[in-house]
């Protein structure tokens, strides 16, 4: 199996914390080498106008989608870095106590709440700049999860165990200490992004789980353009039964199939992925396709 099939096992595999980390980094990679291809035949396209957030309001109307798109784009290497070890953490984090609808529901939600703020902070004050980056959304998962348990043990190394509210309590901190810097809009964008992730936790204890929102929506999108099955002529014989040793003999290899993939699942859930031998991962491939 090669590095793409195993690549796409682990998206299959990895779940939805995998899954964003994998839509960032392909956003942020890809695009650079296209146009990094085409600035070589002189071609000087500037693709993240399209995909940031413009903090003119007026921009949303050419392109709305930038509203969710800058938060999936970052603007350096030491920046998507960042990012994505503070999301596989605190998504892992979240991950304990809710389910992947609602983490994906919470940093499409984070990030649209937190981009309106964005804009409306700085409409006021009059300043133009664009924004990408996904902190604002990461904030929201990290700040939900630490409303819902803030006394959490966390191993830090060198540190060793603290709290997870400490953790959060010092990024929150950080941000208000530097509202006046030149990222402002980052900053801002990340208090906002935390509010919501506060707001989301206390609803959620309240009975309004407000993820269903985004999951209703993916639903109907994607119901909209599946095709739907059609139904064959079906031709009813009398007095026909189907034998019962095929029907045992599916059974019992359904079950002898299932069974394996319970044992992978088992061994990925105790030692990790990178102990499957080849001949598990490609029998994992083979059944996800």
């Amino acid at each position: 199996m090669n590095i793409i099939d195993d690549l796409k096992l682990q998206y299959k595999m990895g779940g939805i914390v995998t899954q964003l980390l994998f839509w960032n980094v392909a956003l942020f990679v890809l695009p650079w080498l296209f146009f990094a291809l085409l600035s070589v035949l002189s071609v000087h396209i500037d693709y993240v106008q399209y995909v940031s957030l413009s903090s003119n309001p007026l921009d949303l109307l050419w392109k709305p989608w930038s509203l969710l798109s800058y938060a999936f784009f970052h603007s350096g290497i030491m920046h998507i870095v960042f990012n994505m070890i503070v999301l596989n953490f605190s998504g892992r984090l979240f991950m304990t106590f809710f389910t992947s609808k609602q983490l994906l529901g919470l940093y499409l939600l984070s990030a649209i709440f937190a981009g309106i703020c964005y804009i409306l902070v700085f409409y006021v004050l009059n300043i133009n700049a664009p924004m990408v980056g996904a902190s604002a959304a990461i904030m929201g998962i990290l700040v939900a999860v630490t409303t819902y348990y803030p006394l959490m043990s966390v191993q830090l190394l060198i540190i060793g165990n603290v709290k997870l509210w400490h953790i959060t309590a010092v990024i929150i901190i950080i941000d208000l200490m530097q509202l006046r810097s030149e990222n402002m809009g980052g900053h801002i964008s990340h208090l906002s992004g935390a509010l919501f992730g506060f707001i989301f936790i206390k609803l959620l204890q309240n009975g309004t789980d407000l993820s269903t929102v985004v999951s209703r929506s993916l639903d109907f999108f994607t119901n909209l353009f599946r095709k739907k099955p059609t139904t064959p002529f079906k031709k009813v014989h009398k007095n026909y039964r189907k034998p019962v040793e095929k029907t045992a003999s599916k059974i019992i290899e359904k079950d002898k199939a299932q069974q394996q993939i319970d044992e992978i699942l088992d061994k990925i859930s105790q030692s990790g992925y990178d102990s499957l031998t080849k001949e598990e991962k490609e029998f994992l491939f083979k059944v996800g396709k």
